[in-house]
């Protein structure tokens, strides 16, 4: 409970207790939560291929310990769910649909706290898994879900960088390389994210690539 003292200025105290309170609380979460987000980007972007499964283990077991940590908070589930799932892909196998089926949970569980965490990011990143897992009787895979849900991610970004590069990869996927186009030339001209330089690059390196090819398959 925050007792207030009124003084000739007593809302303005109360206001500035109350946000202060807010700011204690919720720093150290998104502290953690941007440095998931910076040590996903090392691994996947600087470190060697053959180190990359158990350096995602590992950070899968911080990311659980986040969420953990914070009940209530989409970001964190966000996130833990994009290292579980890169996780999943580094491992590969079949042994990897245990792990994509828990990233689908946690970014469900996020939408079901907010749906514009993270620009997007939920909706974003469930509909990769939905285009890039196998359907039925393998997987939980389905490309018009997935179209829906990375529809939905670039309706609350637009720009970004993510969105655009995973709707022009699933155009590529579906096979219409020439409407995917447009989508990946905004993946590179991408506005930079604040402390995001590692995966900017990264992605801004990867929508480069598949342009070249998406204007290649094209003509």
């Amino acid at each position: 409970m925050i007792r207030v003292f009124r003084t000739d200025g007593g809302a303005r105290l109360a206001c500035a207790v109350v946000l202060w309170v807010s700011s204690a609380v919720g720093a150290p979460i998104d502290d953690a939560v941007a440095d998931l987000a910076r040590e996903w980007a090392a691994i996947k972007y600087q470190s060697p291929a053959n180190e990359q499964a158990a350096k995602f283990e590992a950070l899968a077991a911080q990311a659980k310990k986040v969420t953990a940590e914070s009940p209530g908070r989409a970001e964190p589930l966000v996130w833990e769910g994009i290292i579980v799932s890169s996780l999943a892909g580094a491992k590969g196998g079949i042994g990897a649909l245990g792990l994509v089926k828990q990233a689908k949970a946690l970014y469900e569980d996020a939408l079901k706290i907010d749906a514009n965490v993270l620009d997007g990011s939920a909706y974003n990143s469930l509909g990769v898994l939905y285009y890039k897992v196998p359907g039925w009787p393998i997987g939980f895979g389905d490309k018009p879900k997935a179209q829906e849900l990375l529809q939905k991610a670039l309706a609350i970004n637009p720009q970004g960088i993510d969105p655009n590069f995973f709707y022009g990869e699933y155009l590529i996927e579906i096979g219409k390389p020439g409407e995917a186009i447009p989508y990946l030339e905004r993946a590179v001209n991408a506005r930079a994210r604040p402390g995001r330089d590692v995966a900017d690059t990264g992605r801004r390196a990867e929508a480069t690539e598949l342009l070249r090819k998406a204007r290649g398959t094209a003509q």
